[in-house]
């Protein structure tokens, strides 16, 4: 949760294209900025907010930002895809360790980010 939680501005940019992908209409680039919260899932306000979602085995949490302002750029430079699908790998590994394997997986893992952070809390 580090720097969400340190309550350092969160810039979330997302690419926005046609439902053909990438590659078909206008490129355009939408940032949108704010503060966001970190809510774990097995707490009552990030499951309440899983509900609007469809399950993900091995979901952590939910960012919840509280937008102030957002921006758009031309997205001239933003590459040509094209959208095959969603990955299964996440899924399976989920799956495959189990609720009690997560648990402990991010008791293990997640208490910390990469650069020493404070990750997510300890079950």
């Amino acid at each position: 949760m580090g720097r969400v939680l340190d309550e350092i501005s969160a810039e979330l940019a997302a690419f926005i294209g046609t439902a053909d992908g990438c590659d078909a209409g206008k490129p355009n680039i939408v940032r949108l900025y704010g503060r966001g919260d970190v809510l774990p899932v097995g707490e009552p306000e990030g499951d309440a907010l899983l509900e609007h979602f469809p399950p993900i085995a091995g979901a952590r949490s939910v960012i919840r930002v509280a937008i102030d302002r957002v921006s758009t750029s031309c997205g001239y430079g933003v590459p040509l895809m094209q959208y095959e699908g969603p990955r299964s790998r996440l899924v399976e590994w989920a799956q495959a360790k189990g609720a009690d394997g997560l648990v402990a997986y991010r008791a293990e893992r997640n208490l910390a980010s990469i650069d020493g952070l404070p990750g997510l809390s300890s079950p």
